[in-house]
């Protein structure tokens, strides 16, 4: 690999600007990056200690938080501490470990939304089979089939990337290590291999995305035939959620890959990028979390539990 003795650090062009915007920057990627690991913890932490969380839905959900703590936490940190440190600079390696991560962590996520919307469809289109149908067992496989192809894709994804030569421009258009803007400073004539690889990963996403689609239908047309209204009421609770989340995360990633790789890149990019990696995981506590009646009770089951009632009344008044 020639462009390892060649190439032993890259610059992170990032978010160029005055000083007091780069810190107002700062400020707000560093906000965003606490709320997602405080509440993606948070969820991981009630769906772990409560008896009640032991489903499939919240093993899922479980899940999830762990890959967008993963997601958000190869790249918000970094790009702070170089906002910070006004050095723009990652090394190779660095490099690599950030672009592998980014990429599984996504890719990981993808395969368990998909995943997520096959337990809904088990759960309200066939209630009376659900517990054969999404065994523990059936549950860890799924789980374990999406980490398998998030951390096979990737490491391809990788070391395909990286087998390129990066001879003279080493400044990436972006806030991290990311594919596309690698491939356009690369001075390696033949990427096709990449952007082959980038195509069949749009074309997984798509899959997954009919996959829902057609999920969904089939919830929604069994929804309707249920006789009570806080029955479909109930039903819906628990589908709209993913949906809402997956249909974020996927109108982001697909905003900031779908297009031209060699393209120059624009503040347009920098921002889908942003929503790409930070809004999801950031999202997903609130979506998951707050408007879950079951959260909210594993939580105050939680919280009597470390802290109870009378000691909680003694906190409040002091």
């Amino acid at each position: 690999m020639d462009n390892m003795s060649m190439v032993t650090e890259f610059i992170l062009m990032g978010f160029a600007g005055p000083w007091k915007l780069q810190i107002l920057q700062d400020g707000i990627f560093l906000v965003i990056y606490l709320t997602a690991l405080m509440g993606n913890g948070l969820i991981i932490t009630i769906t772990s200690l409560d008896p009640c969380l032991h489903t499939p839905m919240y093993f899922f959900i479980r899940n999830l938080s762990l890959f967008d703590i993963c997601l958000i936490s190869a790249v918000v940190p970094k790009t702070i501490v170089n906002s910070l440190t006004h050095s723009n600079y990652i090394s190779f390696l660095g490099c690599v470990i950030q672009l592998f991560l980014v990429a599984f962590s996504a890719t990981t996520e993808l395969f368990l939304l998909t995943m997520m919307s096959i337990d809904r469809y088990a759960a309200i289109c066939h209630p009376l089979h659900y517990e054969v149908i999404m065994n523990r067992g059936t549950c860890v496989q799924m789980v374990f089939f999406s980490c398998l192809t998030g951390g096979f894709l990737s490491m391809i994804h990788t070391a395909v990337t990286f087998t390129f030569s990066y001879c003279e421009i080493i400044e990436i258009h972006q806030f991290f290590c990311d594919i596309p803007q690698l491939l356009a400073i690369s001075c390696s004539k033949n990427i096709s291999v990449e952007i082959a690889l980038l195509f069949i990963n749009i074309v997984l996403g798509f899959c997954c995305f009919i996959c829902i689609i057609i999920s969904y239908t089939y919830i929604f047309s069994t929804v309707r035939k249920i006789p009570s209204t806080e029955g479909r009421s109930k039903a819906y609770s628990t589908c709209i959620p993913h949906l809402t989340v997956f249909i974020l995360f996927l109108s982001t990633a697909f905003g900031a890959y779908l297009k031209p790789i060699l393209a120059s890149a624009s503040f347009t990019d920098l921002i889908l990028s942003a929503f790409y990696i930070m809004l999801p995981p950031s999202l997903n506590p609130i979506i998951y979390g707050l408007r879950n009646k079951a959260m909210k009770l594993g939580l105050q089951k939680l919280t009597t539990k470390f802290l109870p009632k009378e000691n909680l009344f003694l906190f409040l008044q002091s």
